[in-house]
């Protein structure tokens, strides 16, 4: 593609476009799988902004549940027996590790190790 091409299709995108295109190199720099290529049942690492957390309350056990974006899919990050977790919320942008699933809502990891990372930039 020319370059005054691609100038021009930079011109014309929207915001969301930009900051997906950017969520995605930076997890890519990470090392990190992508999550539309992630196969499921494997254990992998993702990287992503925290759109949103919500706590699930259960009679039992309650389940705190952060959404992870990587600028491709997002993925519900679940910790049972968790009511709240340092550093956890919207905006944070966040390294996780774990075996992928099919949830209800949205794919999903169970109780994964995780670190806090600078956003790309």
């Amino acid at each position: 593609m020319s370059t005054v091409l691609r100038r021009l299709r930079d011109i014309v995108r929207s915001d969301d476009d930009l900051v997906d295109d950017e969520l995605r190199t930076g997890a890519k720099d990470l090392g990190c799988t992508a999550l539309d290529e992630a196969p499921d049942r494997e254990v992998v690492t993702v990287a992503g902004t925290i759109r949103s957390v919500t706590l699930r309350p259960r009679v039992t056990v309650p389940a705190l549940v952060a959404e992870l974006y990587d600028g491709t899919c997002p993925v519900d990050l679940v910790w049972l027996g968790r009511r709240e977790i340092g550093g956890i919320r919207p905006g944070t942008y966040v390294r996780a590790h774990g075996r992928l699933c099919q949830g209800t809502r949205n794919r999903t990891i169970y109780n994964p190790s995780y670190d806090i990372v600078p956003p790309p930039s």
